[in-house]
Parts: structure tokens; sequence; C-alpha cells
């Protein structure tokens, strides 16, 4: 129940581009019990103060940093990840809702369950926001293999009842009564929260909107999950069949689902109105850069959002995203941002990848932070790790903020060392 982690530690306390600092220990240590941090300082003093026996991780010359947070990813999607040759709506009509059908089995969802959270852990990430299928069997066997590792999950059963395959769809009555039963069920349970995931305006119709509308008002502390302005043909669809909204996200307006906890996936075509109103209602735009390159969705625009005063958050979209590693997805969102002509420098996608994804979720009161009373998940991570990076670092003179940028443009899973989820290892 009592550990010590030993390495260069680094932690944010705010946006580096906000004027935000970090924390960085050359030689520190952390204490942990019960799955919290209890202790946390320079190495000597810590080691010296602890009780005889106590274990310790020696990550010397390695940094240990809070758990990487992914904040929009679809776990039923693992077998379609890298399918070939579409965009938007035929990648899930010809793949993803060929394979979700697949999770009304519960020993099927269990065994992708299983392999997803191998996956995100052997990648350094600790916490997700997590799309299941509308089949309630895939939020369950979620549930229960997040609860039995102890992770900090959200995931919520997908509400569809319409232009999906009639073995993908609920109706508005249904769709409200099973989230609500697993939402009962699971929300506040350990380390688990509950999503209300309708998929997105085309799948639903206007009555089941509402109803998730209903439940979110129901359950002011569930999350919201859904998807925004991803593709043009998207946005046209969603207009022919919401012809009386302002807008896309005035779609979501009407029912109440944008607020502090609502979490948009890609929102790349945002008009000047959305913007606004995402700024002032609070919600979080969730940054897919995978995703909006494999599918030609476009290009996103970080620094104008920011502008804005919209809160953003970064994440991995698999199966469209083609990555699991944040590090990958924080490498090709310097590249998008290249593109537009954006600066994105390594310290502010570390603390993106953490305390500010933490933020995004409501949660950074509990994660994302090497702090005294956090939950201890962190990942440690080696920029020696490959033969070219170990080249690289040849010329970086003690530079954090260098040595950073080769983990993120280099880096991928064999640069986590270790991961741990509530103090315990968890990769092999």
């Amino acid at each position: 129940m009592s550990r010590l982690v030993r390495g260069r530690l680094l932690s944010f306390r705010d946006s580096p581009r906000h004027g935000g600092g970090y924390d960085y220990i050359e030689d520190g240590a952390l204490r942990i019990e019960n799955g919290l941090i209890a202790e946390i300082g320079e190495a000597r003093d810590i080691l010296a103060r602890a009780p005889a026996g106590t274990p310790v991780d020696d990550h010397s010359g390695r940094l240990v940093m809070p758990g990487f947070i992914d904040a929009h990813i679809h776990y039923p999607q693992t077998r379609v990840i890298g399918s070939y040759g579409a965009q938007l709506l035929e990648w899930l009509q010809k793949y993803t809702f060929v394979e979700e059908q697949r999770f009304s089995d519960p020993a099927h969802a269990a065994a992708v369950a299983r392999f997803f959270l191998d996956e995100l852990f052997r990648q350094g990430t600790t916490t997700a926001l997590v799309y299941c299928t509308v089949a309630p069997e895939s939020a369950e066997a979620f549930f229960c293999e997040a609860e039995r590792r102890g992770a900090r999950m959200i995931a919520g059963k997908v509400m569809m009842d319409r232009n999906a395959p009639p073995a993908l769809t609920d109706n508005p009555q249904r769709g409200y009564d099973e989230s609500k039963a697993l939402l009962l069920k699971w929300q506040g349970r350990g380390r688990l929260g509950y999503a209300i995931t309708p998929r997105f305006a085309i799948t639903s119709s206007p009555e089941q909107l509402e109803a998730a509308g209903a439940l979110a008002r129901e359950f002011p502390d569930a999350h919201v999950q859904t998807h925004l302005s991803e593709n043009h043909a998207e946005i046209a669809l969603t207009k022919s069949l919401y012809p009386q909204a302002r807008d896309y996200l005035d779609v979501y307006e009407r029912v109440g689902l944008v607020g502090p906890k609502s979490v948009f996936g890609h929102c790349l075509h945002l008009a000047p109105r959305e913007i606004d109103a995402l700024a002032r209602l609070c919600g979080v735009a969730a940054f897919c850069p995978t995703s909006n390159l494999f599918l030609g969705s476009g290009l996103f625009d970080e620094a104008g959002l920011d502008k804005a005063g919209v809160r953003v958050a970064l994440a991995t979209d698999v199966g469209g995203g083609t990555s699991y590693s944040m590090l990958q997805t924080a490498s090709e969102a310097y590249k998008v941002l290249q593109m537009r002509g954006q600066s994105w420098p390594a310290l502010q996608a570390f603390y993106q990848l953490t305390r500010g994804n933490a933020r995004a979720l409501s949660l950074e009161d509990r994660i994302g932070t090497l702090a005294v009373g956090f939950e201890a998940d962190l990942v440690v991570l080696d920029s020696h790790s490959t033969p070219a990076m170990a080249h690289r670092m040849d010329s970086v003179q003690s530079d954090l903020a260098e040595e950073l940028f080769v983990l993120m443009m280099m880096g991928d899973d064999r640069a986590v060392a270790q991961t741990y989820v509530g103090g315990e290892t968890v990769k092999p």
C-alpha cells in the first residue's frame, strides 16, 4: 500500500501560454499511500523519512509526470483503426457501424475492453473519455473492466435512434432508460464517471436529443459527449435534419446539452456564433489531429479558439484516429497547427496532455498534477528509449523544453518506461 517513486518530477501549475509555470525537481521522489500522493519533494528528503523497507521504484534520469489524459476515444473501434479510403459518413457506414454491432455480445465487449485498457496503459494514458456502443452490454463490460483495474475513466452508452443499422438503434425512451440505469449504477462508483452520449445530431432524432438533455438536467454531475462540425457533408446533413436550428451547435444548445462538462469532438468548421456560444457556455472542443488528417476532415484552429475563450482538449479519437499514443497525437497536433501558422511549444503540449486535459474534463482537483492528495496516476518517460532518440538527445544540453519536444516528435509507446494507475504499475 506504500511505495516510493524516484525520478525527474515534472508537473504544470497552469497553461504556459497564459503565464503559468511548472514544478520540476531534477532528483525528486513521490511517496504513494493507498493510491494517493502522500508526499513529494527532493529524493534525499523523501527517502530519508520513508519507513524502513518501503519499496522504491528508481527511475533516476527519467521524467515522471502525471498520467496522460485522452478526451475523446471510441473503445469499440479498435478493430477498424486504419481502415482505408473513406471520409466521415462513408467511414461510419462501411466500417464503424459494422464492427459496433458485435458489442451486444458481452464476451466480445469484455475482450475488447481488456485489450483497450491494456493499450492505453502501455501508451501512458491513465484516464479517458470513452464512447461505448448503443448496446448497454458494451458499457457494462467497459465499466466492469475499468473498475477491476481501479482506473479513473468516464464512459457512456451511445444513444442513436436513426440513420444507422437497425441493430445499432434504440429509441428515445429506451436510450433514456438504458443510459439512466447505467448512470445510476456507475457514476461515482470507485473512480468511474458517466458520460451522456448521443453520438451526434445525424443519428439522434429531436426527441432523443430532448431525452439526452433531460438526463443532463437530472444528473448535472455527469459528463456529456458528442460530435460537432467534423466534416462539411456532416454539417450540411445536420442542417437539413434540423432546419430550425441556427447552426450545428444550436441543435445541442436548444436541449441543454452545452455546458462546462460537455465535450464536443472535432469542432473544425465552427461559425462565429458557435465559437461565442461555446465560450459563453464553457463547452470543450476536443482536438483530434490524427483523425482529422486521416479522414480528411480539416485543420483545427487551436489558437483561434483559445483566443476566443473556448476550452480546448486533446484527443486520439481512435478508431478514426490512427494512434493510441498521446505522444504521437501531440506530434500530429503540432504539424496541423504548423499548417495553420500557429505555434505550439512542447511545454504547452505536455501541459495539455496532463493538467490541461484534466481541467477540460473537470477533474483538475483529482488528476493531472503531481501534488499531495492527488491520485497517483503517473507516466515515466525515457527520452533515450530508441537509438534514434538517444542519438538526437546527444545534442540536447539539459534543455527541458527541447527534451520534451524530442519526446513529442519522436516518442511512442517505447518512450513510456512505466505507467502507474492508483500508485500501481500497469505496464508489463
